[in-house]
């Protein structure tokens, strides 16, 4: 059964004055365009592409080319008509020499459960003195947020971080083929010790693509939980009040720091299993407070935020897992020193 015109374009979508637009244009015989009065002619292009082939304008570009064809007493055409009729013939590219960055993967990372994937970074604190640093080296469990190890030290060293990541691993005994752990591109992360230890204990390495900080975003968001605490200092003294500060500081973080990422747990408690206990009990607390005060909650009783299925780093666009990206809150709690 034919269909009218309108009915057509309503289901295609299609305005009608499109439809009748390209069926004119398809009915009529294509105009040939005109040659501008100011083209140079075919012959003229040619003599002007020969011209710049010759030897002593080869390596020229055409404003060079035009002036010294004009200090001579000649004029071929303009300077845009030279690139023109050099794009025409594919000759117009870049000479120098450019730095051509290769093609980094974007790093895709899951965890379900806590020890599948690490997480490490290491960040500056002030010393004593202009332009002395310390530098903290952080271990961090991208599923339960706990810090599984840490270390200070007066520089960066790959010797240091093998140790760290060797000591972590024994504390939580990690197998071969269990565990995955991302950093960035620092000299420590990619240095070839790290590498041999890596393979040695039967851990897989990523990296981050370089200058992109948001593909480590679970240890830039701890970092930043620590510099904003209320009693953080402008400046450590010495090595050992770094150590004395962050030995404090991790344990309050693993032990006491309730999580907004993590549905208000302590990394702790993620970690070792007890996340079941604390929300059965939190749902019976709020089960009571409903029951002494219905008027005060809407049709039913409130329940804790449920724990996260998923923590991703650069989750894909077609995954369905839940993503849990890990933003910390600010540090609201001052620990006592």
């Amino acid at each position: 059964m034919a269909v009218g015109i309108v009915a057509a374009c309503k289901a295609l979508a299609v305005p009608r004055a499109t439809f009748y637009r390209r069926r004119r244009s398809a009915e009529e015989p294509a105009r040939e365009r005109k040659q501008p009065v100011r083209a140079l002619t075919e012959a003229e292009r040619k003599q002007v592409l020969a011209v710049l082939h010759e030897p002593r304008f080869i390596d020229k570009a055409p404003t060079e080319v035009y002036a010294s064809l004009l200090d001579t007493g000649i004029y071929l055409c303009s300077i845009r008509t030279m690139y023109r009729i050099l794009h025409t013939a594919n000759e117009v590219r870049e000479r120098r020499k450019q730095l051509r960055q290769p093609v980094y993967v974007k790093p895709e990372l899951l965890a379900t459960a806590p020890n599948q994937v690490w997480s490490w970074d290491i960040t500056k604190l002030r010393g004593p003195g202009k332009w002395q640093h310390y530098y903290l080296y952080v271990i961090l469990d991208i599923y339960s947020r706990y810090v599984v190890g840490w270390a200070v030290a007066e520089r960066e060293s790959a010797a240091l971080a093998q140790q760290l990541i060797d000591d972590s691993a024994a504390k939580q005994q990690i197998v071969p083929g269990q565990l995955t752990i991302h950093a960035d591109r620092g000299a420590a992360m990619t240095a070839k010790s790290v590498a041999l230890l890596l393979a040695e204990l039967g851990i897989t390495k990523t990296h981050s693509r370089p200058y992109t900080n948001n593909d480590n975003p679970y240890s830039e968001a701890q970092f930043k939980t620590l510099k904003y605490c209320p009693d953080f200092p402008d400046r450590f003294g010495s090595l050992a009040d770094v150590r004395m500060y962050c030995r404090s500081f991790f344990n309050w973080y693993n032990r006491e720091h309730y999580h907004s990422g993590i549905a208000l747990l302590t990394p702790g408690m993620l970690h070792y299993g007890y996340a079941g206990v604390v929300l059965e009990h939190r749902a019976s607390v709020l089960v009571e407070a409903y029951r002494a005060h219905p008027e005060r909650f809407v049709n039913q009783p409130p329940v804790p935020s449920p724990v996260p299925t998923a923590a991703w780093i650069n989750r894909p666009p077609d995954s369905v897992s839940e993503s849990n990206w890990g933003h910390n809150s600010r540090c609201q709690v001052s620990q006592s020193r």
